[in-house]
C-alpha cells in the first residue's frame, strides 16, 4: 500500500517526455529524481517544459519509489473549474451568434431594398 507525505516540496523539471506525459523533477531534498505524471498537473493552463519549477507532494509507491502528486507549475495559471472554462467558451459563442444574427439582418435589409 502506498503512503503519502503532506509536506510540500519544490524542484526543477529535469526531463519531460511530452508524448508519453511524464518526466522527472530534480528535487532539492532528495537523492534521486521524483517521477511526475501529467495527470498530476491537470489543472494547469499549459503543459510542463524542462526547467519549470514544480511544487508538489510526495507519494511513496509500493515499490519504494517516490512519485509527485498534487503538483503545480510555479508562475502558471490554474483553471479554477470546468464551469469557468465553459463560461469563457459560452462568451465566445455568444459573440459568434451575435455576429451571425447581424449578418442575417444586414443581408435581409440589402436584399429587400
Amino acid at each position: 500500500m502506498s503512503s503519502t507525505d503532506n509536506n510540500t516540496y519544490k524542484g526543477q523539471l529535469k526531463r519531460w517526455n511530452d508524448s508519453k506525459g511524464f518526466g522527472f523533477i530534480g528535487a532539492e531534498d532528495e537523492d534521486r529524481d521524483i517521477f511526475i505524471h501529467i495527470s498530476e498537473l491537470k489543472q494547469m493552463t499549459r503543459r510542463p517544459t524542462i526547467g519549470d519549477v514544480i511544487t508538489y507532494q510526495i507519494q511513496v509507491q509500493d515499490d519504494g519509489k517516490n512519485r509527485a502528486y498534487n503538483a503545480h507549475i510555479e508562475g502558471v495559471d490554474v483553471f479554477k473549474s470546468k464551469g469557468q472554462k465553459n463560461s469563457m467558451l459560452s462568451l465566445k459563442n455568444k459573440w459568434v451568434i451575435t455576429f451571425i444574427i447581424i449578418a442575417i439582418i444586414a443581408v435581409t435589409y440589402f436584399v429587400a431594398t
